[in-house]
């Protein structure tokens, strides 16, 4: 997959996150945080060149069980996972190098 996705709307349960087997890029934030709008052409572009990599948008906030299980505590945060288990994170990245260089690591 490569460009935006929409957020999911169904958040997947951390079961059926840890149970991916493909790479994938999980990605917490919301539509309406400056920080997540600003971190989109960074993440757009670095998927681009990685389209073997499955992005999964989850919106998150207060109460919610699968950013709290990641302990995210700011947005956008962008957990990198290879056959459901976090092998890079990064939080408000600030560069598409810096989300390539993850997704390198899947």
């Amino acid at each position: 997959m490569s460009g935006p996705t929409p957020t999911a709307t169904a958040e997947p349960t951390r079961a059926e996150v840890d149970a991916l087997r493909a790479p994938t890029l999980l990605e917490f934030g919301t539509d309406w945080c400056p920080h997540c709008q600003a971190a989109q052409p960074l993440i757009g572009g670095a998927l681009a060149a990685y389209p073997q990599v499955g992005h999964i948008k989850v919106e998150d906030g207060k109460g919610r069980p699968l950013g709290r299980s990641f302990t995210v505590k700011l947005w956008p945060t962008l957990i990198f996972l290879r056959e459901g288990q976090e092998v890079a994170r990064l939080v408000r990245p600030q560069s598409e190098n810096e989300i390539r260089a993850a997704l390198a690591l899947l």
